[in-house]
C-alpha cells in the first residue's frame, strides 16, 4: 500500500463517539503500519469547549481502548497526539468558517502540507449541507492549491425525493469525484474478497447465474437494541438505517457483472446496472414481499430484555421496523427468475453478516440422507465476525450403503499466520487520502437504491393496514419471514457467531 501526499484531516463532530471509538482508532493504525503521509496534521472540530491538549488526551485514551493494533506504542501515542488538534465552532454559524480557514492556512504553513484537506462530517444527516455550503462559502472546497475531499455518513438521505435534492445541492457546491460516501461494510476485507473469489476462480464464476443458483440470501443480524439512540432510530428504522446502502450495496458485489477493470467507476458503473435491473415493488405487493418487524420484551440467559416501544426516546405507539426481511428478483440474463432474499434486524440471537450462495440440486437424488435435511450445495462468505468463507457439500457416510451426510470445508482469516486484517474505516480512509473512490457509492447509485425502496416506504405509510410483526428479543426476527421463501421445507439459513458452528441453531 502507498503513502498518501501530505494532508490535513479536518473532523467535523470530533467531539462525538464516532470519532472517538472508530476514526482517531484507525488514523492512528494507519499512523503504526507507517501509511501516513510524511507530514499531516488532525484538526477536530465541535461545539465542546476543550482545548487541544484535553482533546489529545481524549482521543489518546480512545486510542487505548478502541484501537484494533494488538499492542499499542505509549511512545507512538504520544507521538501521534502530538499532531492532532482542536477547534471550537458551531458548525452551524457561517462567520466561523473565517476562523477554521485561518487555523488551517496556519497549520497548513507550520507543516508544509500544500493544501490537500480532508473535510469528514462526522455530523448528524442534518448538518451535511449546511456544513458543505459553508465551507465553500469560505472558499475551503476550493482545488486550485490542492485536493479538497470530503467523506459523508450514511444515511444519505432519507428518500429518493431527499437524496436527489442533496445530491443536487452538493454538485452546487462541490463536484462528485470530491464526494465521498462512505459505507463502512464495504471496507471489510471480506467483502472486497467477493470479487476476488468470483473473478479470479474458474470453480465460480461459471456456477454464478440462474441455471446453477437456487436463491440468494444476504443477511446482517445485530444483538444489540437501539440503545441510546431510540430517538434517532425511530425516525429511520432498518429500511434506511441498513437496507439502502449495506445491504443492497452487497447485492451490489453479489450480482455484478465482471468489470472491464479494477478502475473505481468500472466497478461502480456494473454495480449500477445491477440496481438499475432490480424488479420494481409495486405497492400493492410490499405486503407480499416484505416483513417488517419490531422486537419485544423477552427473558434472554435470565435478563430481562426491554421490547423496542419501551426503549428510551421511541414513542409507545411507534411502527417504526427493527426487523425487515425483502424478496426480489434482478431482471437481467443472469439472474432472470432467480429470488434474492435480504434481511436484518435488532435484539437478534448473535451479531453476523454473511452472504449465502443457495445451489440447486441435483435433478435426479440418488442416495439418501440424514432424516430432515434438504439437499443443499451452499457458499457462505462470511462478512463479521470469523471472517472467511465455507463450502457445504455432500460427502459419503463411512460404512456400507451410501448415506449421505452434508459437511464443511472452511477458511477463516484469522488462520492466516502474521497477517494483519484492517479495520474497514482503515482501508476505507486510506483510500480517500489515496483519493481511491472504488468503495464508496457514486451519486447515481444511491438515487438508484431510493427509487427501488420508495415503493416499500410509501406502502407503509399510506397503508396503515399492513402489518408490522412483534418477535421475542432473542429470536430471528418474525416466523412470518420464513414465508417469504420460495420451495417447501427451506426457511433462512440460521447462522452462528463462529462459522465452525455452522450447524448449531444459535441463540444468546
Amino acid at each position: 500500500m502507498e503513502n498518501p501526499k501530505n494532508l490535513i484531516i479536518v473532523i467535523f463532530g470530533a467531539s462525538g463517539d464516532l470519532a472517538s471509538r472508530k476514526l482517531i482508532p484507525a488514523i492512528f493504525s494507519l499512523k503504526s503500519q507507517k501509511l501516513m503521509p510524511e507530514k499531516y496534521a488532525i484538526i477536530g472540530v465541535g461545539r465542546t469547549k476543550i482545548s487541544t491538549s484535553d482533546f489529545r488526551t481524549k482521543m489518546s485514551e480512545s486510542i487505548v481502548a478502541f484501537s484494533e493494533e494488538k499492542e499499542t506504542d505509549k511512545t507512538l501515542i504520544t507521538s501521534f497526539s502530538e499532531d492532532l488538534y482542536y477547534h471550537s465552532m458551531d458548525n452551524s454559524a457561517a462567520g466561523g468558517y473565517d476562523e477554521l480557514k485561518t487555523f488551517l492556512h496556519e497549520t497548513d504553513d507550520k507543516y508544509g502540507i500544500g493544501g490537500n484537506y480532508i473535510f469528514y462530517l462526522a455530523t448528524p444527516p442534518s448538518m451535511y449541507e449546511v456544513i458543505s455550503v459553508n465551507l465553500a462559502a469560505a472558499g475551503l472546497s476550493d482545488q486550485q492549491k490542492g485536493f479538497r475531499r470530503v467523506i459523508i455518513e450514511k444515511p444519505f438521505g432519507y428518500d429518493l425525493e431527499s437524496g436527489r435534492k442533496l445530491n443536487a445541492r452538493l454538485h452546487e457546491l462541490i463536484s462528485e469525484d470530491q464526494i465521498y460516501r462512505i459505507d463502512h461494510y464495504l471496507g471489510k476485507e471480506t467483502v472486497q474478497n467477493l470479487l476476488v473469489t468470483r473473478f479470479s476462480n474458474g470453480i465460480f464464476e461459471p456456477l454464478w447465474n440462474r441455471n446453477y443458483i437456487h436463491r440468494v440470501e444476504i443477511t446482517s443480524a445485530e444483538s444489540i437494541g437501539v440503545e441510546e439512540r431510540g430517538g434517532y432510530y425511530d425516525s429511520s428504522g432498518a429500511l434506511r438505517d441498513m437496507v439502502q446502502n449495506h445491504l443492497l450495496q452487497m447485492v451490489g458485489l453479489t450480482a455484478m457483472e465482471p468489470p472491464s477493470s479494477l478502475d473505481a467507476d468500472a466497478i461502480r458503473n456494473e454495480v449500477l446496472k445491477v440496481f438499475q435491473s432490480l424488479q420494481p415493488i409495486k405497492e400493492e405487493d410490499v405486503a407480499k414481499q416484505v416483513i417488517r418487524g419490531q422486537y419485544t420484551g423477552s427473558l434472554i440467559r435470565g435478563e430481562c430484555v426491554t421490547g423496542y416501544r419501551n426503549e428510551k426516546g421511541v414513542a409507545v405507539d411507534s411502527r417504526t421496523e427493527t426487523y425487515v426481511a425483502v424478496k426480489f428478483f434482478i431482471n437481467n440474463w443472469r439472474w432472470g427468475g432467480v429470488p434474492f432474499y435480504i434481511r436484518t434486524g435488532k435484539r437478534l440471537p448473535t451479531r453476523v453478516t454473511e452472504i449465502v450462495i443457495h445451489f440447486k440440486p441435483t435433478p435426479h437424488h440418488l442416495f439418501q440422507r440424514e432424516a430432515g435435511k434438504m439437499p443443499a450445495n451452499q457458499l457462505i462468505i462470511r462478512i463479521q465476525p470469523d471472517e472467511g468463507i465455507l463450502v457445504k457439500f455432500d460427502m459419503k457416510e463411512p460404512g456400507a450403503g451410501f448415506n449421505v451426510k452434508n459437511v464443511n470445508m472452511d477458511f477463516h482469516y484469522k488462520d492466516l499466520a502474521n497477517i494483519r486484517v484492517p479495520s474497514a474505516y482503515e482501508r476505507l480512509l486510506h483510500d480517500v487520502m489515496l483519493g481511491d473512490s472504488t468503495l464508496f457509492s457514486r451519486d447515481d447509485e444511491v438515487e438508484t437504491a431510493w427509487k427501488f425502496l420508495e415503493p416499500i416506504q410509501k406502502a407503509w405509510a399510506n397503508n396503515p393496514e399492513i402489518k408490522i410483526f412483534g418477535y421475542p428479543a432473542g429470536t430471528w426476527g418474525p416466523e412470518h419471514a420464513n414465508d417469504l421463501i420460495e420451495g417447501e421445507g427451506y426457511t433462512w439459513r440460521y447462522p452462528c457467531k463462529n462459522l465452525a458452528d455452522d450447524e448449531l441453531y444459535c441463540e444468546l
